[in-house]
């Protein structure tokens, strides 16, 4: 169940940020058929994600770099024009806190409606971010997957999906008479959305390939090129991009909105069977008597935070489409595409259960060794390796100046 849905919010997700791209590229200019880049940015995908892990994984360390770009110039830039330092010279600060102010009314007016305003920016915040839980499918194709993943995860910090074509960004260069600057955010956001693309297709076939590996899919799925590519499985997850092309219809931004409500409820089922999942195996670890500290990493505060997240997540899945139960505002689509695939998942989880006749493991019955020693004996071989290669100091790997700064900021040793 956990698997289909998370495969199905990955590929759900491809096209999506295809036509992100493709709103992005029409700030410049609209005369040529939308289907033109729609069908480069799938040629592209499918090149960059058939020629392995380290192909893929150097695209993406470009266009990482293009985020954090991103990231700190627009913030330098928010701060830089609010003090005036503009070509209007204009002084805002916080003037809009005031006027119309931090909370504005949405649907409804009063207090109501400001509440309402609030929750319309939770909602869609839920469907905006993303990106820890993805970091996992690159585990089989990671060399020391004990001690990357670990910095990979805590770098994720800042790593959610880009903005749309109409960044409020440039529409405030825009209003602030800047030239060029819309034009270089532009080009980032066009490389930062691209890069989401690329990376739900490299998500979602790995985890078709792990499905049908354990035998929940057909077994033609775990075909693989010589340098071990699911060439099926990239095949079958692109081809969800081909809904982007709905996008030259009439109906396009309603297809969005429900490929969007449909992205929101799967995200929010994947955060709450995380959270339920880190609570068994924390609870698993403790009645087994093995001791987190032994663990390559170790969250904050749990298994508290894992308890508050699973409830706010389960909790938003009802909350994310709210609206369609107050009066006069019933929309049998929105309703269906938001709580559609919770009502699949319950059946497949019901219909498995019931057919399979499996149970509930105690705590003290959860499996927490099987793979564990060959997990140990690569590691082993790798710094082994290393050590013969001169890249070992005192025991630990060698860290250029970025590691140390990584190190330094995250808490965790990159390699």
């Amino acid at each position: 169940m956990t698997a289909w849905n998370f495969w199905f919010l990955c590929c759900a997700e491809i096209p999506f940020e295809v036509v992100t791209v493709n709103s992005i590229i029409h700030f410049w200019r609209d005369d040529f058929s939308a289907a033109i880049p729609l069908a480069i940015q799938m040629v592209l995908y499918f090149f960059i994600n058939v020629f392995g892990v380290a192909i893929y994984g150097e695209t993406e360390f470009w266009l990482g770099l293009g985020k954090i770009v991103l990231a700190l110039g627009l913030i330098f830039y928010t701060f830089v024009t609010m003090v005036g330092g503009n070509p209007q010279h204009d002084v805002y600060g916080f003037r809009y806190w005031v006027d119309p102010g931090v909370m504005n009314e949405y649907l409804t007016t009063g207090s109501l409606g400001r509440f309402e305003g609030f929750m319309a920016c939770l909602i869609q915040a839920c469907f905006m971010f993303a990106g820890p839980e993805y970091v996992s499918s690159v585990a089989s194709e990671t060399i020391n997957p004990r001690k990357t993943l670990p910095s990979a995860f805590k770098q994720t910090l800042g790593a959610s999906k880009p903005g749309a074509g109409s960044s409020p960004y440039v529409i405030s260069m825009q209003n602030l008479g800047i030239s060029v600057l819309p034009h270089i955010v532009n080009v980032l956001l066009v490389s930062s959305a691209f890069s989401a693309g690329n990376s739900y297709t490299y998500c979602s076939s790995r985890t078709l390939y792990g499905v049908a590996l354990d035998g929940y899919a057909p077994k033609f799925l775990t075909a693989t090129t010589k340098t071990g590519i699911p060439i099926y499985c990239v095949l079958i997850s692109l081809c969800w991009a081909l809904l982007s092309f709905l996008q030259m219809g009439d109906t396009a931004s309603q297809v969005l909105n429900w490929i969007t409500n449909l992205i929101t409820g799967c995200q929010l089922i994947n955060f709450t069977i995380l959270c339920v999942v880190y609570v068994s195996f924390y609870y698993g670890l403790k009645a087994q008597n093995i001791d987190r500290d032994t663990l390559p990493f170790k969250g904050w505060y749990q298994p508290w935070l894992a308890i508050i997240g699973g409830i706010s997540s389960f909790t938003m899945i009802f909350v994310s489409a709210y609206t369609v139960f107050m009066p006069g505002s019933w929309d049998i689509q929105t309703f269906l595409f938001s709580f559609l695939l919770l009502f699949v998942d319950i059946a497949i989880f019901v219909g498995f259960k019931i057919i399979r006749r499996t149970k509930w493991k105690k705590s003290s019955e959860i499996d927490l060794v099987t793979g564990l020693r060959e997990v140990e004996l690569h590691e082993q071989a790798y710094y082994a390796e290393l050590e013969r290669r001169h890249k070992l100091v005192d025991g630990h790997v060698k860290r250029n100046v970025f590691n140390r700064i990584i190190t330094v900021i995250f808490g965790s040793e990159m390699s």
